[in-house]
């Protein structure tokens, strides 16, 4: 585990983790909310506050699509699920490049095995903690000999107060079938829209945000405090996780909407298709406030 510090800021990092989170916490509050999910296999049921999401965001349709002429097929990775979830990035330990008090860069070599993702490819995360704010800066390098699709998130728990309010606005979000795939891309309304910001309550959401503005907000007026997410370019997506009964909600910048890969003929899906040597990075920001 890595600690860096910086004021009353306390970030742990877990290289060996999938690059996850471990916590951070300010003035020994909890920014970020540790999660424990046996069904993440890769993460032996150890708790992470978040990681990144590479080389796609949630779901690729039982594991399966097509590019470029070639048919692959992913090997499962969570458990009860048919479907491929979050990439591989996660499942992976990556290696210490860089280190400072209140900086650090891992990187990540993929080229193998296929069934995890069949293209090669290069990646670093850099986080660095300052008194109020934590930016993560995803970097991803296209190492093949060919072209591959590439899409990048972050995936943060935050504390699910009974009191806690989210807001941001979007141009549409994708409803879920039944197997958790998204059916029709339906105007922002009702118990989807969170603009004006309102109380979480009792959402029940698992749910992608197209068009979402590049910024969201956190409060818990209880705390007596409230946090900026701001998604750099190409992260045009946001996943909003809600499940009922738990102590934590997920908010996800994310490039690619849910199962990109096998719906390339809609327009805006956030998949980017790298060339060899081509770099795709993008940054979420993370900022505390006070109410």
């Amino acid at each position: 585990m890595i600690e860096l510090g910086h004021g009353a800021s306390v970030l742990r990092l877990l290289p060996e983790l999938g690059a996850a989170v471990a916590s951070w916490q300010r003035d020994g509050l909890d920014i970020l909310h540790p999660v424990s999910d046996p069904n993440l296999i890769a993460q032996h049921e150890r708790s992470v506050a978040a990681y990144p999401l590479l080389p796609f965001s949630n779901r690729v349709g039982y594991g399966r699509f097509s590019f470029d002429g070639e048919h692959f097929q992913l090997a499962p990775n969570f458990g009860g699920e048919p479907h491929t979830i979050h990439g591989n990035g996660w499942e992976r330990e990556w290696t210490v490049a860089e280190q400072r008090d209140a900086l650090v860069t891992l990187t990540l070599e993929h080229t193998g095995p296929a069934a995890q993702w069949p293209f090669h490819y290069a990646a670093a995360i850099t986080y660095v903690l300052e008194a109020d704010r934590l930016l993560v800066t995803l970097r991803y390098e296209n190492i093949d000999t060919r072209a591959q699709p590439v899409g990048l998130g972050l995936h943060p728990f935050f504390p699910r107060d009974a009191d806690v309010e989210l807001g941001f606005s979007a141009t549409g979000v994708w409803q879920a079938g039944p197997d958790a795939l998204p059916e029709a891309l339906l105007a922002v309304a009702g118990d989807w829209r969170f603009d004006p910001i309102r109380a979480v309550a009792d959402a029940n959401l698992d749910n992608c945000y197209a068009g979402w503005g590049h910024a969201a907000v956190l409060r818990w007026p209880s705390r007596r405090q409230g946090l900026r997410i701001v998604g750099s370019a190409p992260f045009g997506h946001l996943v909003v996780f809600t499940p009922p009964g738990r102590g934590y909600l997920a908010v996800e910048p994310a490039s690619n909407m849910t199962d990109a890969v096998n719906r390339m003929q809609i327009a805006d899906t956030g998949l980017v298709v790298l060339d060899p040597g081509a770099v795709l990075e993008a940054s979420v920001s993370l900022e505390l406030f006070g109410l």
